[in-house]
């Protein structure tokens, strides 16, 4: 019977955070990661300022900097009166030295976070290694029942077990957890187009006929995510790739010379777009954090550094519980309690512009109800250096930041704990 001290199911960002973040400070926890790479594309590349001073406190800055990556400093939208980019999120603008996005293959930023964890004789990672189902002692869960890839099944206890393996969690389906969903209008289809250096650069939206757009700057490539109303993927398939890539160019006319670069449906993958949260993400020897606490909507491209957010909270609440081996519900609570706020905050956000934007261009009509509505609001983005600093520092930084417990510094920028 292996046992550990913390047992993290799932070895993304928020999960992979969590475990450096406690190793560092001398909790033994082990990762059950059930891939055997990181090598997975359209996985929330997007580093954000909140993220990168994250990897500054704990002395990391310097490696991801070496790291290839693509530095964004606005965000634009086609809301102008005749569909025309408008800036409404000037990151470039904030202050301090991280007034930027960072585009980094997920992968990339993983390996660095389990190459610093490796460093920790307390860290353990198990690749290969799928948690099936929760141990149960006493009215509390105990561990994990696992399976490898080879078929070999085994179990390990922890005074903790803490759920980061997405929106697909099995914990989800706690009903004593409460899985609260909302409607979305839209589901995306992701692939890639070729890039220019003449294109426009940053987070770039796209506009056209019943169709929305989103493309993130690779540098020699865009990553592309195309709109479509909820539930259509397999009824806009049949009717054909060159329609659609006819609707895109549309959308993104200086894209248009390149319609031939998608050659096959193989290369445009489906995203099921959901927003959700669980209602309690917790229960006693259970945390649940990142998307499988919370399922965000691809809207602003936060949820990697929401995940990582609610890492950084569970790790700075749960050092002391978790070394001194009083880890109880009251501790998982105060997780929940600290961070519920903000992710109530930001889904209410993305609701807003599902309702407002999204859903009303899908359908054919002008988004915020009435062309003057929409006329008004750019001319406010446009004109007020401040009103256009407030979205970006929602994207770059969220409603609320975290700080990492002192415990597991190591030679980064010396911070102060949030109380």
């Amino acid at each position: 019977m292996e046992r550990t001290t913390c047992c993290v199911v799932g070895g993304g960002p928020a999960g992979m955070v969590l475990a450096l973040l406690l190793a560092r400070a001398g909790v033994e926890v082990t990762v059950l990661e059930k891939h055997g790479d990181f090598l997975r594309d359209f996985r929330g590349d997007t580093v954000h300022p909140s993220t990168l001073s994250l990897l500054d406190d704990i002395g990391l800055a310097e490696r991801f900097a070496r790291l290839p990556q693509r530095r964004v400093t606005s965000v634009q939208l086609p809301i102008g009166p005749d569909r025309s980019l408008v800036t409404v999120g000037n990151i470039g603008a904030l202050p301090g030295k991280y007034n930027y996005i960072a585009m980094v293959p997920q992968w990339d930023l993983l390996d660095l976070l389990v190459d610093e964890a490796r460093k920790e004789p307390c860290f353990r990672l198990r690749m290969d290694t799928e948690a099936t189902s929760f141990l149960r002692e006493h009215g509390r869960v105990a561990g994990v029942r696992y399976r490898t890839a080879d078929g070999a099944a085994g179990e390990i206890r922890a005074t903790l077990t803490v759920a980061c393996d997405g929106r697909g969690s099995f914990a989800r389906v706690l009903p004593e957890l409460g899985l609260e969903e909302f409607a979305c209008p839209m589901d995306a289809w992701w692939f890639r187009m070729p890039r220019h250096e003449s294109d426009p650069s940053g987070l770039v939206g796209g506009l056209g006929e019943r169709f929305f757009s989103a493309l993130i700057d690779r540098g020699d490539y865009w990553q592309c995510a195309g709109l479509i109303p909820k539930g259509t993927d397999a009824e806009r398939r049949a009717e054909g790739l060159d329609r659609f890539m006819a609707q895109f160019t549309r959308a993104v006319p200086w894209l248009a010379d390149r319609a031939h670069s998608v050659a096959s449906w193989d290369e445009v993958k489906l995203l099921d777009v959901r927003l959700d949260r669980l209602r309690r993400w917790h229960r006693p020897g259970l945390l649940c954090i990142g998307d499988a606490a919370h399922a965000m909507s691809p809207v602003f491209g936060i949820g990697i550094n929401l995940a990582v957010q609610d890492a950084v909270a569970a790790a700075r609440h749960l050092v002391g519980p978790l070394r001194a081996g009083t880890v109880g519900l009251h501790d998982v609570r105060r997780v929940q309690r600290r961070r519920m706020p903000t992710t109530v905050a930001t889904q209410g956000l993305q609701r807003l512009a599902h309702a407002q934007v999204i859903e009303p261009l899908l359908a054919g009509r002008t988004a915020f109800g009435h062309p003057q509505a929409a006329k008004r609001l750019t001319e406010l983005v446009t004109d007020s250096r401040w009103l256009n600093r407030v979205p970006a520092y929602f994207i770059g930084y969220g409603a609320l930041r975290e700080r990492p417990p002192a415990q597991s510094l190591r030679g980064g920028s010396v911070v102060r704990e949030a109380s």
